[in-house]
């Protein structure tokens, strides 16, 4: 292997781990359904990603977009093209007025834990770790998701994103990961 092809592959794996508001963009997408996949493909290659609320500025009817690292903007433009996958459009964070919007909501009701990503909440008992409710949504699947996991520890309950097909499923399995962040044992 030569000293060139060496240095590509390196330098694929050194992606930046936190970038300054002045070095994100916005990946703007159709749809949902297209956020997701792409947000799937990136992580798995091993992009900084984060789904977050667009800014009013550039809403386009889907509610979310994608912040990625502004300095490889080429590499992941590319790397969505060849999946099919390319945004409506590419913004990059120029002031205080594109700032995205956060998609979590947490209330600590001090035996209980609730975090709300997008239209989707769940419960937790902080002493035990224990799913009391998931509600929120309109659709089909929150019915099933709710008695899949209410009454299970976050350890025991399956992830959102394995049991749910719907924009529901993919908000809730934000609030779930947040959750098992913030009653990190």
């Amino acid at each position: 292997m030569g000293f060139f092809n060496f240095f590509d592959r390196t330098a694929k794996k050194s992606k930046p781990a936190a970038v300054s508001q002045e070095d994100r963009g916005f990946l703007v997408f159709e749809n949902t359904s297209e956020v997701i996949q792409a947000e799937n493909l990136l992580k798995r290659e091993g992009w900084t990603v984060q789904v977050m609320g667009p800014p009013p500025e550039i809403h386009s009817g889907c509610d979310l977009v994608i912040t990625f690292p502004l300095i490889e903007e080429l590499n992941i433009l590319r790397l969505l093209d060849k999946n099919h996958l390319p945004p409506l459009s590419v913004v990059p964070v120029t002031g205080p007025l594109l700032e995205p919007v956060g998609i979590y909501q947490v209330k600590d009701f001090g035996e209980y834990l609730m975090v709300r990503a997008a239209n989707m909440k769940i419960v937790v008992e902080k002493k035990n770790r224990k799913i009391v409710n998931v509600s929120g949504g309109g659709c089909p699947d929150v019915p099933y998701l709710a008695r899949k996991m209410v009454g299970k520890t976050i350890d025991e309950a399956p992830r959102p994103r394995e049991i749910g097909h719907t924009l529901c499923g993919y908000a809730l399995e934000l609030a779930f990961e947040e959750t098992r962040v913030r009653c990190a044992p």
